[in-house]
């Protein structure tokens, strides 16, 4: 039986993979076993304290899976902070990973801050940070950021309301989630790991190019859908399910 970890980014959860995980559980051999576990300070462990270090979160992923007896090698698919999770957890503990597909992801040093987060979102922030924002009006700013054509939008705020509803992220965890990303600093040198990069063009969060970056400087395979934003599993489950079973397949013949 082969294991899929599926990680999401800064202070998301398992929620917000919809029904990602059905379409590509579906589309995987029928002993593939899909995990969706949460970071510290997201999602069912929204009262823990969000370790300020990626590799800190690379060590409670790794820990939790022994725990609950869930044995390497693993299928990574991972986005944003999520990817800067896999990054590290291949680059020091390779043997464990059988494959990475990175989504949406950017890091040091392969491009600038602006580049990372794209200036046309700085004031959206600060202007929902000193409203004291309501739930919805958070979610509503999280999907225009990283959506272009959600099938359901109105549908999507609902469910991702009442996660947040669920399992409200603290101030505190997510300042460190976002210390963590911004302090990560990924090497020069590729690692061992196959990987995949998956982007979209149309991601108002962050640009294209940071994916472009580390394809060349890693030399890494990247697939650019044309239209969709930044949560490539909202806006294009089926693409990015069809890009993992083509770039799969030469691997498992």
């Amino acid at each position: 039986m082969s294991t899929w970890i599926l990680l999401r980014g800064l202070t998301r959860e398992q929620a917000h993979w919809g029904d990602f995980p059905d379409l590509l559980r579906q589309a995987l051999p029928s002993h593939t076993r899909i995990l969706t576990p949460d970071l510290p300070g997201n999602g069912a462990l929204w009262q823990s304290r969000s370790p300020c270090a990626v590799p800190d979160m690379v060590d409670h992923v790794r820990q939790a899976l022994q725990e609950a007896g869930h044995t390497p090698p693993y299928h990574v698919l991972a986005m944003s902070l999520g990817a800067m999770v896999t990054v590290d957890w291949a680059l020091r503990y390779p043997e464990e990973l059988a494959a990475a597909i990175l989504l949406s992801t950017s890091l040091r040093p392969f491009n600038p801050f602006w580049q990372r987060l794209r200036p046309r979102q700085y004031g959206r922030m600060l202007r929902l940070l000193s409203c004291r924002a309501t739930n919805l009006e958070w979610e509503q700013a999280i999907l225009a950021m990283t959506s272009c054509h959600a099938a359901d939008p109105q549908a999507t705020v609902a469910r991702w309301v009442a996660a947040r509803l669920a399992h409200p992220v603290s101030v505190g965890n997510a300042m460190r989630q976002l210390v963590a990303a911004a302090r990560y600093r990924a090497p020069h040198n590729q690692p061992s790991v196959p990987m995949l990069l998956l982007n979209g063009q149309g991601d108002q969060l962050v640009h294209p190019a940071c994916s472009q970056a580390l394809a060349q400087a890693w030399q890494l395979p990247l697939i650019t859908h044309p239209t969709a934003g930044h949560d490539l599993p909202l806006d294009a489950g089926p693409w990015v399910v069809s890009q993992v079973q083509a770039w799969l397949a030469p691997r498992h013949p």
